[in-house]
């Protein structure tokens, strides 16, 4: 009888929490769905506004369409951002809108790329040509921050604030002696000495090869930061790097001396100089939009029948669908396809943000890339990153155009098989036994070594596919496969080297790729068409809302160690052959 009851009240408190989650996924349904009915109205903007740039919030390439972004269930309370494609836009726009009177910058710690960035400061110093300021302020600036903030009329810093100027650093993790301790080997086969997305699994340094390349692209992204700072703010490149290598801005104070900031002011201060350019006397407040309320502006009303297409790749590579963070080989591939059919569309632009990932989902975008170019013009425009897979899917586009800071290149492939059989015997107790028709019918078995026979096939598969990858570069720029091979071998190239040695065309932004692509297409009058279509945010919640709120949590408990437990989950899911670069260098 105890049992009963204890089974049943088991029971009975196991469908209460159904019942619960059920209606509180219901409820959430229903106000994401109310929310979304004002996702898409436009903003009416008062005559003398400041236009309110917040760039602390993530900078996606296309802003998310998520009403249940502000709900933890769903979001954890996290900002969706805005995307790069809305935020050129609205600058661009408020630049000729004679109802915006400036731009207020607020930037501390920004969260994207420094290609990106680079889009946005540049951004920035056009919208200045219409004579209108753009006035900085924060409390704290990193470095990413003051280097869009450099872009600014006026910087202004609070008087116990900080500025963060002390060069730049990259620093990987290496794995080898926890795999060590935990009894797994990584069983890893590469072509590419520069290969080093391996090397956290087996080294616990950096190999000299890696070392080499790591320090060039780091000293090319800081090579880019300090040119346009010195530009912008009229200070010697060579000074900067000085203040930057003796750590000379240690207090406010030094900030102003070394003429990197305007001004030590408070935040009422800030306003009231707002008041004054944006034309409002001291009593009144200041009337302001918020940039992601002002993107809601941004429809295209061109009625041109002549079309450029956008497809965006952005994330890592897989096969399958993948979403709007993640690069499915299925969904990229329908979307280049359905462009090539579409008589409207006169050119097509890829825009490549992407590590790489499975070499076989790369080859299938690749194949849709040749075909489209057999019909109308590809241009490829790379954003952060366009590396090893992300550089795969572009190279065979009529021209390829990239920041002098994207990190591209990365030509080569690995695989990673791990080993757990002395985790499972010798750690665990566990052991193995089976029976088999042929001596490799085991051939990717993970509670053993590798054969030598074993090796010896993967090997080959690999040298294959590393051969295809240099062939389908050494076509697409026009190269002889030896000179590919010669720049290959996983090396990684910043985008001004890229160019240099013909990986790339030209240094240029998201917009010149697009208007050069018109210009092939030979049409002056066109409308910008966006492809894959943003993944319904209802559609969304119900397939991803678990995984939302595991990695909410899996946040919240690990914090910045959190990078650490996704290398070890992506290396540990990959499958196939990969064509990826480096594993996530931090750059500080």
């Amino acid at each position: 009888m105890k049992d009963f009851f204890k089974y049943l009240f088991a029971s009975m408190l196991g469908f209460f929490l159904s019942v619960v989650i059920i209606f509180i996924i219901v409820i959430v349904i229903i106000f994401g769905a109310i929310s979304s009915l004002d996702d898409d109205k436009s903003v009416t903007v008062s005559n003398n506004s400041v236009l309110f740039l917040n760039l602390d919030q993530p900078i996606t390439e296309r802003t998310p369409k998520n009403p249940f972004g502000n709900l933890p269930i769903v979001g954890g309370n996290e900002k969706d951002g805005i995307g790069l494609n809305d935020l050129l836009k609205s600058i661009k726009k408020a630049k000729t809108d004679d109802n915006i009177k400036c731009i207020y910058l607020n930037v501390s710690s920004p969260n994207a790329g420094f290609a990106t960035m680079r889009e946005v400061r540049n951004a920035l110093i056009d919208f200045k040509k219409s004579h209108k300021k753009i006035i900085s302020y924060s409390e704290v600036y990193t470095q990413g921050a003051y280097y869009l903030a450099s872009a600014a009329d006026k910087i202004y810093l609070n008087p116990e604030g900080a500025l963060e100027f002390k060069g730049f650093s990259s620093e990987l993790t290496f794995f080898k002696g926890t795999l060590e301790k935990a009894g797994v080997e990584m069983q890893v086969i590469r072509v590419g000495n520069y290969k080093s997305a391996v090397e956290p699994f087996i080294l616990d340094k950096m190999s000299d090869y890696n070392r080499k390349q790591v320090t060039a692209y780091v000293g090319g992204l800081y090579n880019t930061f300090l040119t346009d700072i010195a530009k912008s703010r009229n200070i010697e490149r060579d000074s900067l790097f000085s203040i930057a290598d003796q750590y000379r801005i240690q207090q406010p104070q030094d900030a102003l001396n070394y003429k990197m900031i305007d001004g030590l002011k408070y935040k009422d201060q800030i306003l009231e100089e707002l008041k004054g350019i944006s034309g409002r006397t001291k009593g009144e407040n200041i009337r302001s939009v918020e940039i992601n309320d002002y993107a809601k502006n941004n429809s295209d009303t061109n009625s041109s029948k002549n079309k450029v297409a956008v497809i965006y790749a952005n994330g890592e590579i897989s096969g399958g669908e993948g979403n709007d963070n993640q690069i499915g080989s299925e969904r990229i591939s329908r979307a280049i396809r359905k462009a090539r059919l579409d008589d409207d569309i006169k050119a097509v632009v890829i825009r490549v943000n992407s590590p790489g990932g499975s070499a076989l989902a790369s080859d299938v975008i690749w194949r849709e890339i040749v075909l489209t170019k057999k019909e109308k013009p590809v241009i490829a425009s790379f954003g952060d990153v366009a590396a090893s897979g992300g550089y795969y899917i572009g190279c065979a586009a009529d021209s390829i155009f990239v920041q002098p800071n994207t990190i591209t290149g990365s030509i080569g492939v690995f695989g990673i098989i791990p080993n757990f059989q002395n985790l499972m015997t010798n750690k665990l107790g566990i052991t193995f036994d089976g029976v088999k028709t042929g001596q490799y019918a085991d051939i990717m078995a993970t509670n053993r070594p590798m054969t030598d026979g074993e090796r010896f096939i993967i090997q080959n598969e690999l040298n294959r596919v590393y051969s295809g990858f240099v062939s389908r570069v050494a076509d697409g720029r026009k190269k002889s496969k030896a000179y590919i091979d010669s720049i290959g071998g996983g090396h990684v190239w910043i985008g001004t080297d890229a160019v240099q040695i013909g990986l790339a065309d030209r240094i240029g932004s998201f917009n010149d790729a697009i208007n050069a692509a018109a210009k092939k297409a030979k049409i002056k009058d066109f409308k910008v068409v966006e492809y894959p279509d943003v993944i319904d945010p209802l559609k969304s919640l119900m397939d991803e809302s678990t995984d939302k709120i595991k990695t909410y949590y899996t946040k919240q408990e690990l914090g910045d160690h959190y990078m650490l437990y996704q290398q070890m989950k992506k290396v540990m899911a990959s499958s196939g052959i990969q064509a990826r670069m480096p594993f996530e260098a931090v750059i500080k």
